[in-house]
């Protein structure tokens, strides 16, 4: 095993091996040494980060073939060998992984008093689980590691929650995706008795029949559908954001949400393209439906996190509705936006773990006024926003007006919808901004104010940079 792991190694085996010893190495070390603990999770997290970009100058962006293909035998008796690699797609996602795991550890900075060494390996080994979902070829694996994802956020989300539902939320997070992906489950077999391996390249390539394809794609449409989150599978992403810390809402809306519409792009829609076009109208209602409903129930929330919650899902549910487009314009569309809100969603998480780092509150109605004795983050706070509302000059603008047009022409009623939804979205995210920063200020709630400096607008400026520009 150790032979042929040797003769597979490449450029890309250190983004998952310096997580992995990153996580291993705190565990030697006393609890009372937190210092070190910290320093040791922070610098392995920021050497994965600066691995990405070797690759990336050796990467060829002319081709849509995977790259950096690594082999690993795993049961060779079987045919299923772990097949790993990466195209133009996953390897921003890598990047983007790599670059909020320290953002993470340096959120979670003073809060690491209790527990902070099994805080570090959590986010760490939830780290390399990422990377590796990003990077896997093979169906089998591609079920089994975002499902071992759900174990270190169950941990965070349950042991350093906010509030007292905390333990609802984890059960609820884990119980949702996890039975969600039974059914892929059940379909790989399928995939393995007709193909006679898992490796996703082959896989590609198998002609399966009008039926098998469509239970294929139902099995697979289960288990992605609950992670982008689709209507009504989504009640366990608002809970899970609102309870999780800070650090644990920035990966869910970052990176854990993009893991369905990943699901979709990587494998139902390449490998079962005549059930996907067959289902459009499956997909199209629930994702109509979810981007009407979250902008809608949000003027329900007093909760600053719970508003900012239901973003991810309209913007998930939209980008479901490009893909589903059998056209090149929805298709093409539906890329940016997951790139582009990736960093955007998190930098408003941010902003309000300030407001609940200084005022230990999340409740609307006792902010106000923000601007004149916060200029700094009022300032950070109206950047993002602009850039959840894919206002034009931003980065998911082009990508959105795409996915309109490629869905106009499938379904205009359906474009009408979405259009609509973009509305009224952009109608709540300037609510909350107006009623956080805006208006008059209250002193009988609220005492002390201090604008975020040094560190904590150190964390934010990346996120500004990729919200204006990353394609």
């Amino acid at each position: 095993m150790l032979e042929h792991f040797c003769e597979c190694y490449s450029d890309l085996s250190g983004l998952i091996l310096c997580p992995v010893l990153g996580s291993i190495t705190p565990l030697f070390i006393p609890n009372s040494r937190i210092r070190p603990i910290r320093w040791i999770g922070l610098c392995a997290s920021l050497i994965t980060f600066l691995y990405p970009p070797v690759p990336r100058i050796q990467f060829d962006p002319s081709t849509a073939k995977s790259q950096f293909v690594e082999s690993l035998r795993w049961l060779p008796y079987e045919n299923i060998n772990l097949y790993m690699g990466i195209d133009g797609l996953s390897l921003f996602f890598v990047i983007l992984t790599t670059f909020l795991i320290p953002i993470c550890i340096s959120v979670g900075w003073s809060g690491m008093r209790s527990y902070g060494k099994e805080y570090i390996t959590a986010s760490l080994i939830r780290e390399f689980l990422m990377i590796a979902v990003f990077r896997m070829l093979d169906p089998l694996l591609f079920y089994v590691l975002p499902e071992s994802v759900l174990i270190p956020m169950f941990i965070i989300i349950g042991v350093w929650g906010s509030r007292q539902r905390k333990i609802k939320a984890a059960y609820q997070f884990f119980l949702y995706t996890s039975l969600g992906s039974v059914f892929m489950l059940l379909a790989i077999p399928l995939i393995l008795l007709q193909t006679g391996t898992t490796d996703l390249q082959i896989s590609l390539t198998t002609e399966y029949s009008e039926r098998r394809q469509i239970f294929l794609w139902i099995a697979s449409f289960a288990s992605f559908a609950v992670k982008v989150p689709m209507v009504p599978v989504h009640i366990w992403s608002p809970e899970a954001h609102v309870e999780a810390p800070t650090a644990g809402s920035v990966i869910l809306a970052g990176i854990l949400s993009k893991l369905g519409t990943h699901g979709f792009l990587r494998f139902s829609i390449p490998m079962f393209p005549e059930a996907t076009l067959r289902s459009t109208p499956f997909i199209y209602t629930p994702s109509a439906i979810a981007i009407i409903y979250t902008p809608s129930t949000t003027s329900r929330q007093i909760d600053l996190k719970k508003i900012i919650a239901h973003s991810p899902v309209a913007h998930m549910n939209l980008v479901t509705i490009g893909m589903s487009s059998p056209n090149i314009q929805g298709i093409g569309g539906s890329i940016p936006p997951m790139s582009s809100h990736g960093p955007v969603p998190p930098a408003l998480f941010l902003c309000v773990g300030v407001l609940y780092d200084r005022h230990k509150t999340r409740l609307a109605r006792y902010y106000g006024g923000s601007v004149s004795t916060m200029p700094n983050l009022s300032t950070i706070s109206f950047s993002s926003t602009l850039a959840n509302m894919s206002s034009p000059g931003t980065s998911s603008f082009i990508g959105e007006f795409l996915i309109l047009v490629g869905a106009f022409q499938r379904n205009s009623l359906v474009a009408t919808l979405a259009a609509l939804g973009m509305i009224l979205g952009a109608a709540y995210s300037l609510w909350l901004y107006n009623r956080a920063v805006s208006g008059n200020f209250k002193p009988d709630f609220l005492h002390k104010f201090s604008d975020p400096i040094g560190r904590e607008v150190s964390i934010f400026i990346p996120f500004l940079v990729g919200g204006a520009t990353v394609r």
